[in-house]
């Protein structure tokens, strides 16, 4: 398992960040998503062989938020 933390911006409220750890939790290989509003950042834990980070990243924009590692 790896963890990364992703700079997620556009998030402002408790709706942003359940639809970001909903749409990153729904990707097969995570296992853990922590989202966290004030700093603006999504703590992930993935298998790596699984999902790839630019997976994460782009289940993130999908929703309509910036995501950077």
């Amino acid at each position: 398992m790896q963890t990364t933390l992703i700079k997620v911006d556009g998030m402002s409220c408790k709706h942003c960040v359940k639809a970001v750890t909903n749409a990153v939790s729904a990707l097969s290989g995570v296992k853990a998503v922590e989202v966290d509003l004030d700093a603006g950042t999504a703590s992930v834990e993935y298998d790596a062989s699984a999902v790839t980070l630019d997976k994460i990243k782009a289940a993130i924009t999908d929703e309509g938020y910036e995501a950077a590692a």
